[in-house]
């Protein structure tokens, strides 16, 4: 696909990268190595820190796309997206509710469960009360994660109360919505889909509690298993599972699911990412590279959506 497409048609590209959220450091890695990869391409791109001040700089340099790669807050959630409507610029990747709703954790699984998705039980926390009523509905062990944050950040695995009531403590610092759910105890797998196709799922390992931030950005002991060891109609059930929760959620462009097997063999969905990491431990261009796709590829693939 991208071996026809005509690099000027891009026109001049903005790499929208950094921001504030908590993923920051993420963004900027990843930002670097899309940069790179467009540049290395041939596509007049330029990087920008978003900061309160990208609107005016989109204006003034006159872009006439953008490639997103801001992780978490003001990056995935549609606000970006938002603007970058306004502004009339195209961009990469799903559009501003889908963005919206897949950074909210709590939304995307009330959007699955009703529609007969299969998802972990879950309940919200809203003060330490909550924490002994929210333990008897759904029993230890537990997993913590603020509603509105990605990379792990602020997750726990707890297993009795005083560890909920801690681990909602420190969730709140990211988000006043603290997301509970039913711990799920088996593999776990995530699923890349680029443009409605869904690339070989990776079956994911960790030496660490689960798979968390120092897992997934700097461990040098995770361990990543392509093809994924499902057989045929296992495998099938979970790429048409992460196709349909991408659906649901009307995510376009690309995004990653990430899906829990339990110890019957039964799916269930985690969330979904609608801006993947692109960093060298990242898990969509690994997908893209056992689908037979280079990292530019990737990414000019990424960017030819915009056209």
């Amino acid at each position: 696909m991208t071996q026809s497409i005509d690099i000027k048609q891009f026109g001049r590209v903005a790499v929208l990268y950094g921001g504030r959220s908590a993923e920051r450091e993420v963004s900027l890695r990843s930002g670097a190595a899309v940069l790179a990869a467009l540049q290395a391409a041939g596509v007049d791109a330029h990087g920008l820190d978003v900061g309160n001040d990208i609107l005016q700089q989109l204006a003034a340099q006159s872009f006439d796309r953008a490639f997103i790669v801001l992780h978490g807050r003001g990056g995935e959630d549609g606000t970006i997206q938002g603007l970058l409507e306004c502004a009339g610029i195209p961009y990469t990747g799903s559009g501003v509710l889908a963005s919206a709703l897949a950074m909210d954790k709590l939304r995307t699984k009330q959007v699955w469960h009703s529609l007969g998705l299969p998802t972990p039980r879950h309940a919200t926390l809203s003060g330490p009360a909550d924490c002994a009523r929210v333990a008897a509905e759904l029993g230890f062990p537990l997993m913590v994660k603020p509603s509105q944050e990605g990379s792990s950040i602020g997750m726990a695995k707890v297993h009795d109360l005083d560890e909920l009531v801690q681990a909602w403590e420190n969730a709140r610092i990211y988000d006043d919505n603290v997301l509970v759910e039913q711990y799920i105890a088996g593999p776990e797998f995530t699923i890349a889909m680029l443009d409605g196709e869904i690339l070989p799922p990776i079956r994911l390992g960790t030496s660490h509690v689960f798979y968390d931030y120092e897992a997934k950005y700097h461990s040098d002991d995770t361990r990543y298993q392509i093809p994924c060891g499902l057989d045929a109609d296992k495998e099938r059930e979970l790429r048409e599972l992460t196709a349909a929760a991408c659906a649901a959620l009307d995510i376009t462009g690309w995004g990653r699911a990430d899906v829990m097997q339990d110890a019957e063999g039964n799916f269930w969905l985690l969330e979904v990412n609608t801006v993947p990491g692109m960093t060298d431990h990242s898990l969509v261009p690994m997908a893209a590279r056992a689908a037979g796709m280079d990292f530019q590829q990737l990414v000019l693939r990424l960017l030819a959506a915009t056209l």
